[in-house]
């Protein structure tokens, strides 16, 4: 078979090192992709009105979630150009411009600066990289496996898998960094932008790494014999045949796995910071840690797709995550939750007070901290603004908590991280090789990113936004109906945004049970 006789071209040490050049300029993409969701709430602060702190950060993760909505525009544009071009030079391409675009947004000034021109830059800049990650993945994903053994190809792109993880484990780790070189005052002010500049260094040593890889053997053979298509969309979304096909791989396999990918690590620490308050540095060590200790398990399930098929560990792993998600997020809710805990004592509070110079508004700021027998410590800042020219008007306040746990409370959403994560590795270690297998070598970049963008960047990159918006409006249904003194309608509000991946993997789950079916294709 004529992937068979391209396989034997190719020695182990070349293998490796094609599977580590990709890894790694995805890696960065998805890097590039991440600090921006990372630092949503200090970004909310520096791009957008600080007079009301909620449409802030939501506007924010509006923003981070319209890089989600142009992906599958550039997994048709590159998918396009990767299919007829090659592989290795478009995913040259998207490495630079995503690159360039996190590069810029580390550059951009405030809103106090520049006014409405911040957000409109910030949004210009996230666009470009939503275009760049659409075609660098499936580019990855099919130059690996078409390099790869047919009994290997799970294992072998799980590879590229580990990748998403890793750029936003190593986000972390360099926002933690960045942090604990410099003062919060400093980080606040200007040292958010660090982690967006250095990222262009990375970008450089990738791209020579990229330059001097071979094109994949199955491309350069199809090109050599005059078989790669002059119109992939055309043969891709124009024939009912392959078309059927991507419906399939959307709503059967990546729809599911996007939402629960989402959900396991950008919701999880959406959910930590926003809904449970928990200080923003332990967030941060709590997802890091659930991240580590799951990332060798895309590469397992990988290679066990390899032994019982990928249809059986991607819907297991959806199935898994629809029963469980609430379970899980209630007690992460419990575990950070002061209601929960013996308070042993409040500090002597600590009054500032201070001018704003812009506006000479004469600022209190009161800030009081709790201590409870778990270790635990919430602080609480009440900001008072005495407006000098209305000595009428009362002061605008404005409060703000968060929560920092002790170990046993720590440890235990940890592992609950942890688990979140390792459904994650289940549904997305085989999505790559499943994929590829599904369309011929002259479409097969344009017909697999189409669906695995929309999967993930629509249907996953939507789920923070939707589901912090349901919570929201949970929290003020149960307000209002508080407030009338009648019975509370939402059960649990701060679960409300469980609601979307939950339903959306539940479909995927049935569609995929029906219709996809569990053997291995040869993909020449």
């Amino acid at each position: 078979m004529e992937q068979q006789v391209s396989y034997k071209k190719v020695d182990n040490r070349t293998l490796w090192k094609v599977i580590g050049a990709s890894s790694l300029g995805t890696l960065i993409e998805w890097y590039d992709f991440y600090i921006f969701g990372s630092l949503a709430i200090v970004i909310s602060t520096k791009f957008f009105p600080a007079d009301n702190p909620t449409a802030a950060f939501l506007s924010t993760l509006a923003t981070f979630a319209a890089g989600f909505v142009v992906r599958p525009f550039g997994a048709l544009f590159f998918g396009r150009l990767g299919d007829i071009v090659g592989r290795k030079y478009t995913f040259l391409i998207t490495l630079l411009i995503m690159g360039l675009s996190t590069f810029a947004i580390g550059l951009v000034p405030g809103y106090e600066t520049i006014g409405f021109a911040a957000p409109v830059l910030v949004l210009a800049f996230r666009l470009l990289q939503g275009l760049a990650l659409g075609g660098e993945y499936g580019g990855a994903a099919t130059y690996v496996a078409e390099y790869s053994e047919p009994d290997k190809r799970g294992f072998r792109t799980s590879w590229i898998q580990t990748t998403a993880t890793f750029g936003l484990f190593i986000s972390l780790g360099v926002i933690m960094l960045t942090k604990s070189l410099m003062s919060d005052e400093a980080f606040q002010d200007w040292g958010w932008r660090v982690p967006f500049l250095i990222s262009i260094v990375m970008v450089v040593i990738s791209y020579f790494i990229r330059k001097n890889m071979e094109e994949s053997p199955l491309f350069k053979k199809a090109k050599a014999e005059g078989k790669t298509s002059s119109n992939p969309l055309k043969e891709s979304f124009g024939k009912r045949y392959n078309f059927k096909f991507v419906l399939l791989a959307l709503f059967g396999a990546a729809m599911g796995q996007g939402v629960v990918w989402y959900a396991g690590q950008f919701y999880a620490l959406s959910f930590l910071q926003n809904v449970c308050k928990v200080d923003f540095d332990q967030t941060n060590y709590m997802i890091g840690a659930g991240l580590l200790g799951a990332t060798g398990f895309f590469v397992f399930f990988g290679w066990l797709s390899d032994k019982i098929g990928r249809k059986a560990v991607m819907l297991s792993g959806m199935l898994i995550a629809v029963f469980t998600y609430r379970p899980i997020f209630d007690k992460i809710y419990h575990a950070a939750d002061p209601a929960n805990k013996v308070e042993i004592g409040k500090e002597q509070p600590v009054v500032k007070e201070a001018v704003d110079e812009e506006t000479g508004e004469r600022i209190r700021t009161t800030t009081l901290i709790s201590n409870f027998s778990d270790g635990s410590s919430l602080k609480e800042i009440k900001r008072e603004r005495f407006d000098q020219n209305a000595l009428d008007a009362g002061p605008k306040i404005d409060t703000s908590r968060s929560i920092h746990l002790g170990n046993s409370s720590f440890w235990t959403i940890v592992s609950l991280c942890f688990v979140l994560v390792f459904y994650v590795t289940m549904v997305y270690g085989p999505i790559a090789a499943f994929l590829v297998e599904m369309f011929p070598v002259k479409i097969r970049y344009t017909s697999m990113s189409l669906p695995y963008h929309i999967g993930n960047g629509i249907f996953g990159g939507l789920l923070p936004a939707v589901a912090t918006y349901l919570v929201a409006k949970s929290q003020a249904l149960n307000d209002a109906a508080a407030a009338a003194g009648n019975a509370l309608p939402v059960d649990k509000p701060y679960l409300a945004g469980l609601w979307y991946p939950i339903i959306i993997a539940s479909v995927s789950f049935c569609i995929g049970l029906l219709y996809i079916s569990n053997k291995k294709r040869d993909i020449s």
